[in-house]
């Protein structure tokens, strides 16, 4: 049996007539002029079941359905009270819900605030209160939060309630295009929208995006990746899918919790890929190592994809060999970025060298991006004439400077001062990563900042320790931490295991020495933890906490090894 033909691209494509820095930058004008050029066209489809058959039933709106129902959302938020400018706290299911309520937001102006409420209820609520929304539109459960929090919520002054389902509609008659609303006038540099880092080696922080980046990420990512319309995506994060509007992809809603992303079952993902001829698919290496195996061990390839993007943390290197199996007509792709400013670099599985021990490449800058290598400080560079930039092959901190690079956090001085740097007009911001250029003009990432080991003989990073134990067969997961004092740390590493006993503890300690002491840059770890299950983030459930790995192992057991 042949394999199903990917979609072919729609012709007459929209051509926006009026550039974003001529007249309107808003991002939501994308989904209007899909509507206009490819009204029938599915924009989204919704899981909902199963058929008798055992196939996915999808709820599926055309874009003229979609901008229908933006535009029932904009009438509603609009007789709410909400207003251009409003901060409104969106607390919604994922899917239409999401995509509806923010891009009405943004057609009307006001500013969405995206809060992952996986990341706790101390630094969910610690959000809430910084970034002071005026409105919120929430299911039924955001709303009673509300009430139980009411400091928290005190900025709260309009509430929108949505339905719990992610298939729920506000309108449920047949839709036929009509004119939208018009789209507020947006400049480039006007405030869109506040969207958090996950807070993986810190407190969450809000970032501040302005249409212009939205703008500037969306062509980034069409170009980078030729992303055409037509195609089909399967983002298994949330917040990807508002970008296919734009892009001119439909979206299909994947069967995931987005708030225990590990627990997905990679059996109903792979079988929306193959049910929907999905094209295009995002979700961390995590993710897309479980969908690997299954796939392996099930003997399922998957060739209607032509890409897969895979970020959150390096994609391991057994990743990088499978996915030549089971994407038997696409290619894997790594970006590198993080919420402040992406994509920076991309990585495709054809240019990936697993023989390196320094590190993980990430690719080649992007078009239109500037990265350099500077030394590393722990203390604000409030101007460029601070600066020392390092040379090829030398790790320090990443930074970076371009159109998709975010200026500000909210609310939070201090932070910016600490992630940015005054070039005249322009702004470099601080990845908080460390790594370095390779001779071929390659970037390579060695761990985070935060999380570097500074030991009496000088720095060790996360990656490039890591690497070398994750040669072990036994070893998915390992970390590098730092015992006492900043300068006199002692490294060590722990492994996410449950030896059956202490012998077995032994002898797996033994093994991973022998490891370190066959690469200098390892040879000065010998002491060895085993942790039942790593924390890590929510949102990609793949960035270890290494700082809280750190503080446990003040009081656990170790098992040393000098041999």
């Amino acid at each position: 049996m042949s394999p199903p033909a990917s979609p072919e691209p729609a012709r007459g494509e929209p051509v926006d007539p009026v550039p974003p820095t001529a007249s309107n930058a808003n991002i939501a004008r994308h989904l209007a002029l899909m509507a206009a050029a490819r009204p029938s066209a599915a924009a989204i489809k919704i899981p909902r079941g199963r058929t008798a058959a055992g196939a996915i039933d999808y709820l599926t709106l055309s874009f003229a359905e979609l901008d229908a129902e933006v535009s029932a959302w904009c009438a509603r938020l609009t007789a709410a009270g909400i207003n251009r400018g409003d901060r409104t706290l969106v607390m919604v299911r994922q899917g239409l819900p999401l995509i509806a309520s923010v891009f009405a937001l943004f057609r009307l102006g006001a500013v969405p605030v995206v809060i992952d409420p996986g990341m706790g209820r101390k630094n969910f609520l610690a959000c809430v209160t910084r970034s002071k929304p005026r409105a919120l539109v929430g299911i039924p459960l955001a709303q009673i939060t509300s009430h139980l929090f009411r400091t928290a919520f005190a900025s709260i002054k309009v509430r929108v309630w949505a339905s719990g389902s992610p298939t729920a509609r506000l309108t449920l008659s047949p839709i036929t295009h009509r004119p939208s609303p018009a789209c507020a006038i947006c400049a480039q540099a006007d405030l869109a929208a506040v969207l958090f880092t996950s807070g993986s080696t810190g407190a969450p922080k809000g970032v501040c995006y302005e249409h212009g980046m939205f703008e500037a990420q969306v062509q980034l990512i069409r170009d980078t990746y030729q992303i055409t319309p037509g195609e089909i995506d399967l983002p298994m994060l949330p917040i990807f899918a508002l970008f296919n509007p734009a892009l001119g992809m439909t979206t299909i809603v994947p069967e995931i919790d987005p708030s225990r992303p590990a627990e997905v079952d990679p059996a109903k993902i792979v079988q929306a890929i193959l049910q929907e001829n999905v094209t295009n698919s995002f979700g961390s290496p995590t993710l897309w190592a479980k969908i690997s195996d299954h796939c392996l061990a099930q003997k399922i390839t998957l060739p209607s994809l032509r890409r897969v993007l895979s970020a959150g943390a390096p994609v391991p290197a057994t990743l990088w060999k499978n996915s030549g199996i089971f994407l038997s007509r696409g290619q894997l792709h790594s970006p590198y970025g993080s919420t402040e400013a992406l994509p920076l670099a991309t990585l495709s599985a054809g240019e990936v060298d697993s023989t390196s021990l320094r590190g993980a490449c990430v690719g080649r800058p992007l078009s239109g991006i500037t990265v350099k290598i500077i030394a590393l400080s722990d203390a604000p560079l409030a101007t460029f004439a601070e600066v020392r930039e390092l040379p090829a092959g030398q790790i320090g901190e990443i930074i970076v400077q371009g159109p998709v690079v975010t200026q500000t956090y909210d609310a939070l001085p201090e932070a910016t001062a600490a992630a940015k740097i005054r070039d005249g007009a322009n702004i470099w911001h601080r990845m908080g990563d460390c790594g370095y250029f390779d001779p071929a003009g390659r970037l390579w990432f060695c761990g985070r900042k935060a999380e570097r080991v500074e030991t009496a003989t000088g720095p060790l990073f996360p990656e490039p320790c890591e690497q070398v134990f994750r040669a072990h067969p036994q070893v998915t997961r390992c970390a590098l931490i730092g015992l006492g004092e900043s300068g006199r740390q002692q490294p060590a590493l722990v492994i996410e295991a449950r030896p059956k006993n202490a012998a077995a503890g032994q002898a797996f300690a033994r093994d991973l020495r022998a490891l370190a002491l066959q690469q200098t840059h390892t040879s000065a770890i010998s002491r060895f933890y085993f942790h039942p299950k790593f924390p890590v983030d929510v949102r990609h459930n793949a960035k270890i906490h290494r700082l809280t790995l750190a503080r446990w192992a003040v009081t656990a057991r170790a098992v040393t090894s000098d041999k």
